[in-house]
């Protein structure tokens, strides 16, 4: 279940208020009160979560913070760890969800977040990493096989004997002969998009072979394979370092744009619905941001420099 978008934000300015070091007795019991909640807690998590990527270790706010809590009076052994624990909650989280790290640490293709490269393989395909993915990359006399730790790539199969397979945590993807789709993975989901050939999936956790067509479009996991659609023109157009939009919702597009910026990038839901349209070159998402607010009745707000949200301009 996704955090509560209003509650994110609250633990965003509290992550602030406890940086900024100007901190009364007052506000302290305030956000001990506020985060003594469970949803406000997992919000918490997330805000350390996201700050635990950016921030040098000497300079980590979680220090800072739990400095703060401990000089409380008369703290308590059980209450300290208590706190640790939901402080350390996000630092847990990086290891305990998605494909575990040491994974895409010995791929042969990595890209950083933000940056988007390609490669011509051993057997003539072309492919490309978007940001933050991770794939490996295992040929054979007798097999190709491709294994997608992370992230979304575009592979331009080349058509030669020996079998093409593309792993991913949902399940497999082959090719018949040559081929031109993209592979994006999420939490629990696989997205294939193809746009040239035909593609067979057969999902980790079932028996059975499903053909994707060309010009279509779907998402699957271990056990079953979601209705599918026509293809996105804007799965491949990051290739060229370009983020399409064609009547998008904002909320969609801050969505993928969030993929290429360190730090949060969030929309409130009251401008969600809110239509983009247009192609924008992802070298560089903050005149994306101005454009968006040069173009939409919205405004941008920064409370922290790595926590950027969306918001109504009238708010």
């Amino acid at each position: 279940m996704s955090l509560d978008y209003q509650v994110l934000q609250a633990a965003a300015q509290w992550f602030a208020v406890l940086q900024s070091g100007a901190i009364s007795e007052s506000d302290r019991q305030a956000w001990r009160a506020w985060v003594a909640l469970p949803e406000h807690a997992k919000a918490w998590q997330r805000v350390e979560q996201i700050s635990g990527r950016l921030e040098p270790l000497t300079g980590d706010p979680f220090g800072s913070a739990a400095t703060v809590l401990l000089q409380r009076r008369e703290p308590t052994r059980r209450h300290a760890l208590k706190t640790l624990s939901i402080l350390c909650g996000g630092a847990l989280l990086t290891f305990a969800g998605g494909a575990l790290p040491w994974r895409s640490w010995a791929a042969d293709h990595r890209t950083a977040v933000g940056e988007v490269r390609d490669w011509r393989l051993d057997d003539g395909s072309r492919l490309w990493l978007n940001t933050d993915s991770a794939l490996a990359v295992a040929f054979t006399d007798q097999a190709r096989q491709l294994s997608l730790h992370r992230g979304e790539a575009l592979l331009q199969a080349s058509d030669e004997r020996r079998p093409l397979l593309l792993r991913t945590s949902e399940g497999d993807l082959q090719p018949r002969g040559a081929a031109r789709f993209s592979v994006l993975q999420r939490d629990g989901s696989t997205q294939l998009s193809v746009f040239e050939g035909t593609i067979d999936i057969r999902p980790a956790g079932r028996d059975g072979v499903h053909t994707v067509l060309q010009g279509q479009q779907v998402a699957f996991d271990t056990l079953q394979i979601r209705l599918g659609r026509p293809v996105q023109p804007g799965r491949q157009a990051w290739s060229s370092g370009v983020l399409l939009a064609d009547d998008l919702r904002l909320d969609e597009f801050v969505t993928e744009l969030a993929r290429y910026r360190q730090g949060y990038l969030g929309c409130d839901p009251r401008i969600a619905g809110l239509r983009v349209v247009g192609a924008y070159p992802l070298a560089d998402t903050e005149r994306i941001l101005e454009a968006l607010a040069s173009t939409l009745p919205l405004r941008i707000n920064r409370r922290l420099p790595w926590w950027v949200s969306l918001e109504p301009s009238t708010a």
